[in-house]
């Protein structure tokens, strides 16, 4: 029983160190180099295989200077507007959520990640919800703040985010969608494809439901409001 112990104490141990060794050596590298492909890539390619549908990953990576500057704009002022700011979680935000889900119980829940945990989430994450990937998620968030610039933490978060039935990231969207590249969208246009984040497989920047032009016209007003970014 003891020899048992002894065993199950090493590998505890080992497990963890191949984690946290594994975890930290790849954090390091996306900072230099971009990442291939995610978990989310790789679960939707399953779930068409599985269905037997026809395989659709349309991505290509660019530089955050050839993104235009208003759909970085747009993105924070949707998503997160104290993404310069704060390292990595918006207290404040958690709290408003925390408060609105324990009023609405039964509705729809409200989240309040960040783009930082946002980008922890897709690049080392699988997307259901648990404590164990939030646990998990916040590790990564720690991380990359830690390690990544805000403006890179930004690039990869525009370059891997699913922004459509098998459109992932800024430049497949803008083509696909309004037929020019990333870094030429207007700003309405860049607003219109934040709208949809939320739910890219629903919605549709070239098609919108008057929920989506409300949510554009609430962007439009924030970025505003929250003028140019300086990284």
């Amino acid at each position: 029983m003891k020899k048992f112990w002894r065993f199950l104490r090493r590998f505890i141990l080992w497990s963890l160190i191949l984690f946290f060794g594994t975890s930290l050596f790849f954090v390091i590298l996306y900072r230099f180099i971009n990442p291939p492909v995610t978990p989310l890539m790789l679960i939707r390619i399953a779930g068409m295989a599985v269905h037997g549908e026809k395989l659709n990953l349309s991505k290509k990576w660019v530089p955050l200077e050839k993104i235009s500057p208003d759909l970085q704009l747009a993105v924070v002022a949707s998503e997160d507007n104290l993404f310069l700011e704060h390292h990595g979680f918006d207290f404040k935000a958690i709290e408003k959520a925390q408060d609105y889900n324990e009023r609405k119980q039964g509705k729809k829940v409200h989240g309040a990640s960040t783009i930082s945990q946002q980008t922890a989430k897709n690049v080392f994450l699988w997307p259901q919800r648990s404590w164990v990937r939030k646990g998990l998620e916040v590790y990564f968030t720690v991380l990359t703040e830690f390690f990544w610039s805000k403006k890179r933490i930004m690039e990869v978060y525009l370059n891997v985010i699913e922004m459509g039935d098998g459109i992932y990231g800024a430049e497949k969207a803008s083509t696909s969608y309004f037929n020019k590249p990333a870094s030429a969208l207007t700003r309405n246009e860049a607003a219109m494809i934040a709208a949809i984040l939320p739910n890219p497989k629903k919605w549709n920047p070239v098609h919108p439901t008057s929920y989506i032009r409300n949510r554009q016209e609430w962007i439009l007003w924030n970025m505003n409001n929250l003028g140019k970014l300086s990284y």
